[in-house]
C-alpha cells in the first residue's frame, strides 16, 4: 500500500491508514533515511494508538515505554547498538513476544531477532515536505 504525503497535517489520515492495514500486527518495523521522518510519524501513530504521554525518540535509551487504552507501546530505536548482544542486554524477546505494540527504528541492526510476521513502513523523501509512505506485511 503506497500513500503519498504532502504535509505534516496528512500524518493522522495515515496513522489510521496503518492501523486498518496491520489489523491485529503489533511488531512494524520503520525504515528510511535519517531525516525522513520516521520519529515524526511515530508520534502521530502513538497519539492514533491513544498514547497520552509524550513521545521522544529512544536514541540513547534504545527503547521507550508507553501506556496506551490498549496495552504498552514499545518504541525502539537501534541506530546506537554497536552489536547485537546490546539487544540481547535489552531482553528483546520479551518486548517483540510480550503482546505489547513494537514500534522500531532501525530495524536492519537486529534483523535475524525479529519476528517472521510484522508490518514494514518505508518512509521515501520525494522532497522537502513530501513523503512517499509504503505499507507492507512482511
Amino acid at each position: 500500500m503506497d500513500i503519498e504525503v504532502n504535509s505534516l497535517a496528512d500524518l493522522p489520515a495515515v496513522a489510521q491508514q496503518l492501523s486498518d492495514f496491520a489489523g491485529g500486527q503489533k511488531v512494524f518495523i520503520f525504515e528510511g533515511d535519517m531525516g525522513a521522518g520516521k520519529t515524526t510519524f511515530i508520534k502521530k501513530f502513538c497519539k492514533h494508538l491513544g498514547v497520552d504521554d509524550v513521545v521522544s525518540s529512544p536514541t540513547y535509551s534504545i527503547v521507550n515505554e508507553y501506556e496506551s487504552p490498549n496495552g504498552p507501546v514499545f518504541h525502539f530505536d537501534f541506530y546506537r547498538i554497536k552489536d547485537i548482544h546490546e539487544a540481547y542486554d535489552l531482553g528483546y524477546e520479551e518486548y517483540f513476544y510480550g503482546g505489547g505494540v513494537c514500534l522500531i527504528e532501525w530495524p536492519e541492526r537486529v534483523e535475524e531477532l525479529l519476528p517472521e510476521k510484522l508490518i514494514k513502513i518505508e518512509i521515501n523523501v520525494l522532497d522537502e515536505n513530501r513523503r512517499l509512505f509504503r505499507f507492507s506485511k512482511v
